[in-house]
């Protein structure tokens, strides 16, 4: 059930504990992608998951601005603290628990979600009226040595498949162009740059062009399994209690 097109009678029937958390960012992807790419996909992925279960699940609306400062030099990128972020995150859930939802995966579509995403996530598992774990879509699927890179072919493949109609395609053929080999500007062990800007002058990491609609089909398959089967151990799984 999606939380957004119910009505609060429907909520009050609807008797599960399950309930995901969509979360993206709203930031550059190149000339090529919507600022809303990781949102998408992380919608895009909730509800693919969903479909992948027999249980029901309740798809709260998505928490479209991330920690994304490393963007802020490309017109459009939106960013707020990890603290704010955190703190949105939290009340959300808080908010979801209070009626009852209180078993909640977090789908993450951002990179620079993931370590605030961890943090909040364990407060509240440890100490609050939830159990809530992070997933980020990427990190759990196999795109056949095919690297993730911002904006380059992994992104570009799962939106031509689930939104094609937000690629421009003539950008994405040219988005190898002023793109880097690699998130950013290393000597030795040590990223000396922090802004996407300072190394990737058109915001890419990565060929774009080397994404398309099959492997992003294959890519949300691989995903929806993922977080289906996250799911019913989040469902099943037993929870210390103070």
């Amino acid at each position: 059930m999606k939380l957004s097109e119910a009505t609060w009678t429907d909520v009050e029937a609807f008797e599960t504990p399950l309930a995901l958390l969509p979360v993206g960012s709203t930031e550059q992807h190149g000339p090529h992608a919507p600022l809303g790419t990781d949102a998408i996909a992380a919608e895009a992925v909730a509800h693919a998951g969903v479909d992948a279960t027999d249980r029901e699940v309740v798809i709260a609306p998505s928490i479209d601005v991330g920690v994304s400062a490393e963007h802020r030099a490309f017109p459009g990128s939106l960013w707020v603290s990890e603290d704010t972020f955190r703190a949105y995150v939290r009340e959300t859930i808080e908010a979801l628990a209070h009626h009852g939802f209180d078993r909640i995966v977090v789908v993450n579509g951002h990179g620079g979600n993931t370590a605030a995403l961890r943090e909040v996530c364990a407060r509240i598992s440890r100490g609050g009226d939830a159990y809530v774990v992070p997933f980020t879509w990427f990190e759990a699927v196999d795109p056949d040595g095919i690297e993730m890179g911002h904006a380059g072919p992994v992104e570009t493949a799962l939106l031509e498949h689930v939104t094609p109609e937000l690629i421009d395609n003539d950008s994405k053929e040219r988005g190898g162009e002023g793109a880097a080999d690699r998130w950013g500007e290393w000597e030795g062990s040590v990223n000396l740059a922090y802004d996407t800007d300072e190394f990737a002058p058109n915001g890419v990491v990565g060929d774009p062009a080397d994404g398309n609609g099959e492997l992003g089909e294959r890519l949300l398959a691989e995903a929806a399994d993922a977080l289906a089967t996250l799911l019913e151990r989040v469902a099943e799984r037993d929870r210390h209690e103070e």
